[in-house]
């Protein structure tokens, strides 16, 4: 494996207090020296792949129009060839924060010590599956930290609600029957939540059902919230369940489309053993 970058290279791209926060973690990860240099070892983590499939047949946003595609240009037996068109928005991806204002980070604009960082999950799955409209409340962040100690700045937030367990069902989206746009219903962040977490000077926030709002809110208001704060979002995340409350560490690294509101994204979990 390569070894770990030097602690005078991370400062050029971290500043020293999330510097701080991420060497710590690496710490729990981190062999001794070996010749000189630290290796990562990865024997001491688990880890979690929290990202769907791109796929044809992944859920779309309603009434998206030709969403995914992948046109097979060359296919033999000894080589493959195909070219991908995709919406921005589609399956596990980031939303940048240019989505949602104009002035917001494009993609390659996001810096790299935003998408690694500390990991923080925040569980409604029970309030969630007693109502599917269930807007993460100011006092379910308070609770949270009240339990689990307060959220750090430079934090990546992620909401689990469970409901990624209906990926490839209809009830994902809970589309009312009816022309376009549909109403839709599945659980996400409220705006006094998304405020208070952009307050504690979080990262990023993520969520496992298909958006950062809830699918009944009548406007994007936490998409607004986050595009002002220049806070990237984490949508349609899965595996959110093999998560402690802390202690983790995220890399959510999208697509680097130079001027992109977003894109696809692989989001990886090391959770200590």
């Amino acid at each position: 494996m390569r070894p770990l970058p030097t602690a005078s290279r991370l400062r050029h791209c971290l500043r020293p207090h999330r510097l701080r926060l991420l060497a710590a973690i690496v710490g729990l990860y981190a062999a001794p020296r070996v010749s000189g240099a630290q290796v990562f070892d990865l024997s001491r983590a688990v880890l979690v792949d929290l990202t769907h499939d791109l796929a044809a047949d992944a859920p779309a946003w309603p009434g998206s129009r030709e969403p995914f595609r992948l046109d097979t240009l060359t296919a033999t037996a000894s080589a493959a060839l195909f070219r991908l068109a995709l919406n921005e928005h589609f399956a596990t991806h980031m939303d940048a924060p240019r989505h949602a204002s104009g002035s917001g980070w494009t993609n390659e604009q996001i810096p790299l010590s935003r998408l690694v960082a500390p990991l923080v999950v925040i569980d409604v799955q029970v309030q969630a599956a007693a109502d599917r409209d269930y807007a993460l409340t100011e006092a379910d962040v308070i609770a949270h930290e009240r339990e689990h100690g307060a959220i750090r700045p430079g934090s990546i937030v992620l909401l689990r609600t469970g409901w990624s367990r209906f990926w490839g069902d209809p009830r994902y989206f809970g589309a009312e029957p009816g022309p376009a746009p549909a109403r839709l219903h599945f659980p996400a962040f409220g705006p006094e939540a998304a405020q208070a977490l952009v307050r504690r000077g979080v990262a990023v926030l993520g969520v496992d059902s298909p958006s950062t709002d809830i699918g009944a809110a009548p406007a994007f208001t936490v998409h607004g919230i986050l595009g002002a704060a220049n806070v990237p979002a984490l949508e349609n995340l899965t595996g959110l369940e093999a998560l402690p409350s802390t202690g983790a560490l995220l890399m959510a690294l999208p697509i680097k489309t130079r001027g992109g509101s977003g894109g696809p994204v692989r989001v990886v979990a090391l959770v200590p053993r």
